[in-house]
């Protein structure tokens, strides 16, 4: 792990640490399926960041202002929130266009993030296809 990166981890409340370490392994998973080459970790806003070559850059953090949930951020200039609305609207909560909202308390909806997650770190290849090819 990033040492920026640890120490920002190590600040997060044990209940944020343990969804977005959660959230950190899926995105490395994903990433190392797909064998999408080393993933870049460091920290942008504060906030730890993933991207890829082919990717759109994934954000992931908790607030204080809103400490039951945890939060996955993509670039608000992409089709991807719209994307995971249309797709996931029954199952996920959004913010705008630029972030997925998790309940720190609930299980995470794995099936649905891990597809999110695959569709923002492949970005730069599906951005012309409808629905990013989902």
């Amino acid at each position: 792990m990033d040492k920026a990166v640890k120490h920002r981890f190590d600040e997060y409340p044990d209940i944020a640490q343990t969804q977005l370490k959660a959230l950190r392994s899926l995105i490395l998973q994903v990433a190392s399926e797909l064998h999408l080459g080393d993933v870049e970790e460091s920290l942008k806003w504060g906030e730890p960041s993933y991207s890829v070559k082919t990717g759109s850059p994934i954000r992931i953090d908790w607030k204080l202002k809103s400490p039951n949930h945890y939060y996955l951020f993509f670039h608000c200039n992409t089709k991807l929130v719209d994307t995971f609305r249309e797709l996931y609207g029954d199952v996920l909560t959004f913010q705008g266009n630029r972030a997925i909202v998790l309940n720190i308390s609930d299980p995470m909806p794995e099936p649905a993030i891990k597809h999110c997650i695959e569709l923002g770190l492949t970005y730069h290849q599906r951005k012309h296809l409808p629905l990013l090819g989902a």
